[in-house]
């Protein structure tokens, strides 16, 4: 038996909007604006030039790093721009415009059909490095960082991550369903990388359908698939960890350095479709939903395509929005322009009306301790929060482990008085990595 985390939180998922919805392939946008920095690390040097014609899965950026990560077209037609863009994943970002030709052409020789059960390791991890894959449940960590830890690390367990514990969110449910096969090639895959045997995946239990039809695929393959209860957030990399291996990622550390490594379930499919067909990261599915969105829907989504265009293709707002939020309502962003792309990191698009957004106004902290008890990591939140409207962010740092702060949100959803907490500790975050960086 399973023992779970502490704390977390029971919201309504509100995920029978699209639960039950196909995945749907989104038509090319007359125009794409990819960013050339979608991930954490060095962003993407453009190789190519105002003018230049680019075919689907191109590459067009790169940079030389330890950690970074390759930018490729996501269909074929014009560079007809490359500046500095408003972007979902940073404010703003470098990036190339493509005028698409309608045409959608692949590069010559895409897609391919490897076996890669023949191929060398090496070979693998470079397929990986130059599909331009990163960690698509929202981490954008690089993953052929993750997929090239040597002996030394003493990996011993890869965890897949099908818990997809936020609200709303369906993309990884219906990959789960509609493509197992893969789901489990890229995971066994992932386990050749790093030469593990023990590969685990834990899916919520509110998801039945997933947990049997990965049950059976997986059979034979010596992975195991974990039915565990529903509880946010269970799918934070520190809590799954815990929940499947019994272990703790101490604070300031990583999962590799206690010989665990976590995967997305639309990262591993990208893995999947990189290593067998030689398809780089160009597209993702996405989950468009919300009390305001006229046709909710799983789409799969060409990247550099704008918000305004997926949504126009859902058939627009079926009431006002009041508030449209990149991801889900606990750890998503909320934005203010429809003209930005979908990146590799977007996982949902979720437009909701006044009637589904709080209108409580924010009051003191009354020190009831809902928010402590309902931290997973085992923060004081409120007092994070405070010390951050006092701008003390070194002493939130230095005394209430600030950046030990998974962002999860269940602070903020347990809290009486309705105070900004995750904000206020994302900004001092960002106060003390500028203060760094000085």
């Amino acid at each position: 038996m399973f023992k779970s985390f502490r704390g977390g939180v029971h919201p309504n998922d509100y995920k029978s909007y699209t639960a039950n919805v196909h995945i749907e392939k989104v038509p090319v946008s007359k125009k794409v604006i990819i960013p050339v920095s979608q991930h954490i690390g060095a962003p993407g040097v453009p190789i190519v030039n105002i003018g230049d014609r680019v075919k689907k899965g191109q590459l067009i950026a790169k940079a030389e790093a330890p950690i970074t990560s390759y930018v490729h077209a996501s269909t074929s037609g014009k560079v007809t721009d490359i500046a500095v863009y408003s972007s979902s994943y940073r404010d703003k970002s470098l990036a190339i415009v493509i005028e698409s030709d309608g045409l959608d052409q692949w590069m010559p020789g895409l897609p391919l059909n490897r076996d890669w059960e023949k191929m060398k390791v090496e070979e693998i991890q470079g397929i990986i490095k130059e599909a331009g894959i990163v960690g698509m449940g929202g981490a954008n960590f690089p993953t052929h960082f993750k997929l090239s830890y040597g002996p030394e690390k003493k990996i011993d367990t890869v965890i897949l991550n099908g818990s997809e514990c936020e609200p709303y969110l369906t993309s990884d449910y219906r990959l789960m369903i509609e493509e197992t096969e893969k789901v489990v090639t890229g995971f066994r895959i992932a386990l050749k990388c790093l030469n593990v045997k023990r590969g685990i995946v834990g899916v919520e239990d509110n998801k039945p359908e997933a947990i049997k039809v990965l049950t059976e695929a997986f059979k034979g393959t010596g992975v195991e698939v974990v039915a565990l209860p529903t509880k946010y957030p269970q799918g934070a990399e520190r809590m799954l960890i815990k929940v499947l291996t019994g272990r703790e990622i101490p604070a300031g550390k990583r999962h590799s350095d206690i010989g665990v490594v976590g995967l997305n379930v639309s990262t591993i499919v990208a893995v999947a479709n990189a290593v067998v067909n030689g398809i780089p990261a160009i597209e993702r599915v996405t989950t468009v939903t919300g009390d305001a969105i006229k046709e909710p829907k799983n789409l799969l989504v060409k990247i550099g395509t704008s918000f305004k265009d997926v949504i126009d293709y859902c058939g627009g707002y079926s009431k006002t929005p009041k508030k449209i939020i990149n991801g889900g309502p606990m750890m998503g962003y909320a934005q203010d322009s429809l003209e930005i792309p979908v990146v590799k990191g977007v996982a949902g698009i979720l437009v909701l009306s006044k009637d589904a957004v709080s209108h409580d106004e924010k009051s003191a902290c009354i020190r009831c301790g809902r928010c402590v008890k309902a931290c997973p990591i085992g923060l004081v939140p409120s007092m994070l929060s405070i010390l951050s409207e006092r701008d003390r962010h070194e002493e939130a740092r230095e005394s209430y482990g600030l950046m030990n702060c998974i962002e999860c949100g269940s602070c903020a959803y347990v809290c009486p008085s309705k105070r900004n907490i995750v904000q206020n500790i994302r900004y001092s975050k960002s106060k003390n990595a500028a203060h760094a960086h000085k």
